[in-house]
Formats: structure tokens, C-alpha cells, sequence
């Protein structure tokens, strides 16, 4: 008998049965539930169990943390249950029942995205350790220096490490959105690679370059079909011509498949689908959508650096916690991809890591809280850990939405530094960690008074939620047991 065996049968029940299962698989610390009805799980008493540390629902998943620990809990769960084992695709195709229209276009976004973020994320560092050795002139005798001025293994480095930046933002973003949602929609990934290629070619003119561009250079830079005229634009770093691009090319190659015998699929399929799709994204849907990217990414800018952008950093620092309750959130992903390709950066991003920041001080303090409360600190711990190094949801299901008040406070506290960080026009060169780690993607000009907004962003949220947690008892253990059963 494993020694989860005893929980894992209540949980069984308490999620309503076996019948009430349509699929459950587990990541690193959470059991992942699709349930036929969401409404039959016990909630309270699941969060009893010694052996869970909370649960929250998200994308129609309903989700148990249990811990390290959570390999040997499903197999015991598996043991007892007799529920077959089961993918976490499978799982996510099962709970797609359980989401509305805006949670499924939500999560076909994320799932878009999703494997491009540790690319993302990497470039991000690398051009954060550009900006310290190249762009912050804070060495040598008088202070006014860089690194790379001051030695030639620094420039070395310095000039090396553009090789993956460039790779990674002007390069990879259209290139990974093609081949994500090509095996995403089904369709053949190497030929989705092949189409994100074509748009960021050496032989189109550079994204960045079209604004600046010259009738000499249209005039290197355009295909003469006799009867009509197509400039050749590449699509560096742009989101929306490579989505709508990939979309088409999997629609022509699932007609091409449709139609075709299947003794010439092999030639006729590739061939047709590929040459359709990257028409399409030269002559239609690439204009399209540069021109969308460019009015949603004008609208933002406008809300981050006109007159209002105070009250848009306040907006936005408190509700951007909540959009990640819904799904909403990952939208964001795509508009600070369009800020940095229009303007070189993005304001958008620094917010939504104090966010994250601001949500992990308020665990701290409930840390500091329940100091002697083992099995609260048992969940209290990661999750600060992992939300201030950008992982916000062990903190925000499984303590900050739990007590309630610790959530409130992280708001403020977000909505206060995300002021300062608007007013300050506070620019990050590109995506990054989304917590402590973040201020290295920032630019060298904006690093002091991000700290700053960094500052405001911990201090705000630990002092209200240890001031309000005080007068509520937490920390003599009054209220613990209500905020289970919430």
C-alpha cells in the first residue's frame, strides 16, 4: 500500500467519483483534473487533506497542489481510482468542455505561445547582459566606462552575444509562431518552419528599415510581376503577420489533403499548400497584419506615454493579477512583442513583473505570518520563491486568492509601483524573467528607477498584508481555518 494510498481514495470521492473524471494526469507539483461536472469536487474538504496544499481552477482544469511528492501521490490515486493514465493533452482537450468561447481563445493563444517563452525569456537575458557590459557606463578609473570599452574580451562577448538575441527577437518570433501553430492546427511543422522563414529572408527588406526606406531601395526591394508591383517587407519580430500567415497555410494544406488521392499527396500537398501560403503572406494577410499590429501596438503606446498614463498604470498594475485568474493575460505577450518591434522596447512587460513581484511580497509577509504554521509554510515558501522568479500561480491559488486580503494587497502594491514605473516611462528591451531577475532586460537609462519601482513593488504589499494579517489573527493561526473552507 503506498503511503498516499488513504488520501488519494478521499480525494476520489471527494472529486465526485470516478464517473465524474474524464481525464487527470500531474505536473511537477499539481494533480490536473478534467471533471465531467466541476461542481461536484468538494473543495474545502479536498484543501483538509494532509496531503494537499490548495487547488485552484484554471483553463478548465481543476488543479490539487500536493508537492514534490506528487509522482508517487498519482500513482496512487491511478491505483485506487482505476482511471486510466492520461497525457496532460489529453487532459486539456477534455477540459476545453468546461471553458466559454474567451477561455478557449485564451488558451489556444497561450498554447501558441507557450513553447516560445523559454526563448523568449533567454533572449531576454542575453540582451540584459548586453546592456551591462555594453550600454552602462559605470566602470573603469572615472566611472564613465563599459566593460566592453575597457576590454576587448568584453567587446568579444559583447558583439557574440547579439548572435542569439538577434536570433531569438528578430529572427525566431515568426519562425516559432508558424511552427507552433502548425502542430497546433495539425499540419506539418517543418513546412510551418519553412513559411516563418520566408518572412524574415535576407533578401526582403528588414522590418526595421521600411519606415526609413527610400524609392532607391523600394526600387532593389520589390518583385515586378509585369501587371503588378510587391514590395518585398520582412516580417522581423511581427506577431500578427506570421499568426494569420500560419492559420492560412494550415487551411490550404488541410483543403490539399482533402481533396487529394493519396498516392500524389506526398507532392501535391506540400507543394500547393506552401506556395498558396507564402503568396498569401506576402501579397494579403502580411500587410493586414502589420497594419493591425501597428494600431493595436499605437493604442497601447498611447495609454502607456500620454497624458493618462498614470491612471493606465494604475489600471493596469491592478487588474493584470486578475486577467491571469481568466486566461487574459497571455494576449499581453503579443502586444509587448509589437512595442518592442515598433519602438525598440517595451513599457508593457516591467509592469507585469512587478505584478508578479508585487503577488510574491505578499506571500512573504504571509510567510513571516504563519512562521510556525508548518503546513501553511510548506505551500508559503515555493510559491514566493517561484513567483519572484516569474511563476506567479502557486502564489496567487495557493495562498494570496485563499486568504483574500494578501491578493488585495499585491493589487495595490502593483498598482502603486506600476505609477511610478508609467510616469518614469520605465523600457525594457525586451521580454524576461517576470520577477527579481526582470530589472537585467530593462534599458541601462531606466535600471535605478526600476529598482525603485522594484522597491515599491515588495514594501507596499508585504507591510498591508502583515499589517492586515496582524489585526486579523493570522499569525496566532485565527482565520486559518475559514480560509480553507473559502
Amino acid at each position: 500500500m503506498g503511503r498516499y494510498q488513504e488520501d488519494a481514495a478521499r480525494l476520489l470521492h471527494l472529486v465526485g467519483g470516478k464517473a465524474n473524471i474524464t481525464a487527470v494526469t500531474h505536473c511537477i507539483t499539481r494533480m490536473r483534473f478534467a471533471l465531467a461536472d466541476p461542481g461536484k469536487a468538494d473543495v474545502p474538504a479536498i484543501e483538509a487533506l494532509e496531503s494537499v496544499k490548495g487547488s485552484f481552477t484554471q483553463a478548465g482544469q481543476f488543479q490539487v497542489i500536493i508537492g514534490n511528492d506528487v509522482d508517487d501521490f498519482y500513482n496512487d490515486f491511478v491505483a485506487v481510482s482505476g482511471v486510466g493514465e492520461a497525457s496532460k493533452a489529453d487532459v486539456k482537450a477534455a477540459a476545453v468542455s468546461n471553458q466559454n468561447p474567451v477561455q478557449r481563445a485564451m488558451g489556444a493563444i497561450a498554447e501558441v505561445f507557450a513553447p516560445l517563452i523559454p526563448a523568449i525569456v533567454t533572449g531576454g537575458l542575453i540582451l540584459g547582459f548586453r546592456n551591462v557590459l555594453g550600454d552602462m557606463p559605470y566602470f573603469g578609473p572615472d566611472g564613465t566606462q563599459t566593460l566592453a570599452s575597457l576590454s576587448q574580451f568584453w567587446t568579444g562577448v559583447y558583439n557574440f552575444l547579439w548572435l542569439i538575441g538577434e536570433a531569438v527577437f528578430h529572427l525566431g518570433i515568426p519562425v516559432g509562431i508558424c511552427w507552433s501553430i502548425t502542430k497546433k492546427m495539425g499540419g506539418t511543422p517543418m513546412l510551418g518552419i519553412v513559411l516563418g522563414l520566408t518572412l524574415v529572408s535576407g533578401q526582403l527588406m528588414n522590418a526595421y528599415a521600411v519606415p526609413g526606406a527610400t524609392e532607391a531601395d523600394w526600387a532593389t526591394h520589390t518583385w515586378d510581376f509585369g501587371f503588378a508591383q510587391v514590395h518585398m517587407i520582412g516580417y522581423q519580430s511581427q506577431v500578427l503577420p506570421a499568426i494569420l500567415a500560419a492559420v492560412c497555410f494550415n487551411y490550404y494544406e488541410r483543403f490539399f489533403k482533402k481533396i487529394c488521392p493519396t498516392i500524389i499527396q506526398m507532392i501535391v500537398v506540400p507543394f500547393c499548400s506552401l506556395l498558396l501560403g507564402v503568396m498569401t503572406a506576402h501579397f494579403i494577410v502580411g500587410p493586414i497584419g502589420w497594419a493591425i499590429g501597428s494600431w493595436i501596438g499605437d493604442v497601447v503606446w498611447a495609454g502607456i506615454s500620454g497624458g493618462f498614463r498614470v491612471i493606465f498604470g494604475a489600471i493596469f498594475g491592478a487588474v493584470y493579477a486578475p486577467l491571469v485568474i481568466t486566461g487574459l493575460h497571455h494576449m499581453t505577450n503579443a502586444v509587448d512583442l509589437q512595442l518592442i518591434s515598433q519602438t525598440g522596447g517595451t513599457m508593457l512587460w516591467p509592469m507585469i513583473a512587478l505584478s508578479n513581484i508585487a503577488q510574491g511580497s505578499s506571500v512573504l509577509a504571509m510567510c513571516v505570518l504563519q512562521r510556525k504554521n508548518e503546513r501553511a509554510q510548506q505551500v508559503n515558501i515555493p510559491a514566493c520563491l517561484s513567483c519572484y522568479l516569474g511563476v506567479t500561480e502557486p502564489a496567487m491559488f495557493g495562498v494570496n486568492l485563499k486568504y483574500t486580503f494578501p491578493f488585495v494587497c499585491s493589487m495595490i502594491g502593483s498598482s502603486c509601483a506600476a505609477i511610478l514605473c508609467t510616469v518614469t516611462s520605465c523600457t525594457a528591451n525586451a521580454i524576461g524573467v517576470g520577477g527579481l531577475p526582470g530589472i537585467l532586460s530593462m534599458q541601462p537609462p531606466y535600471i535605478p528607477m526600476y529598482a525603485l519601482c522594484m522597491l515599491l513593488a515588495v514594501a507596499i504589499p508585504f507591510a498591508l498584508t502583515l499589517i492586515i494579517g496582524k489585526r486579523k489573527g493570522i499569525d496566532r493561526g485565527v482565520g486559518t481555518s475559514a480560509a480553507l473552507e473559502s
